[in-house]
């Protein structure tokens, strides 16, 4: 029997927004079609992982509209650097992540933005996975919606490029 501890991150990409006039790119909401597939996002993530013990939500709405539909009651920080953030940045608030939470934390959320979730998805997975049949299925586009999972035995903290097996990859529709 094994005894390594491994931690799950899952990177999701917020639901469908709307475009409301006046309205500034931060402070977009969901459209009624990211609302019902951010529930079938929270519904997958569910069934296929194990429960999620912490989220790191970027602070634009539609991101935490997403989290709010997906029904996941985790503990939460609201982080502002993930919105407009660069994949290193985002692995910066992972290595954060015992500081946070604790280092109780097996199965971390974050839910961001494109272009950095499909780049973070292909930046932490190692070379195998990175160039396997998961990371083709988002190797053009990371739709609305998507998750991608990553496993690791590293601690949080030292989570970092090519560290990680990219084991899944969905689309919530």
């Amino acid at each position: 029997m094994s005894d390594i501890r491994y931690r799950t991150l899952l990177l999701l990409r917020h639901a469908k927004s709307d475009y409301p006039d006046g309205v500034t790119d931060h402070d977009r909401p969901l459209a009624e079609r990211g609302l019902r597939e951010a529930a079938l996002a929270g519904e997958w993530i569910r069934a296929n992982v194990d429960p999620v013990d912490a989220v790191l939500c970027s602070s634009a709405t539609r991101t935490r509209q997403t989290l709010e539909r997906t029904g996941i009651t985790a503990a939460v920080e609201f982080v502002d650097r993930i919105y407009d953030a660069s994949p290193g940045v985002v692995i910066e608030e992972i290595n954060g992540v015992p500081s946070r939470f604790g280092d109780e934390v097996s199965t971390l959320l974050v839910v961001g933005h494109e272009p950095v979730m499909s780049a973070l998805a292909h930046g932490l997975a190692d070379e195998e996975s990175s160039n396997g049949p998961v990371a083709e299925r988002f190797s053009t586009k990371y739709p609305t919606s998507s998750v991608a999972v990553l496993r690791s035995a590293q601690p949080w903290d030292r989570w970092a490029s090519r560290g990680a097996e990219l084991v899944d990859f969905h689309t919530a529709r």
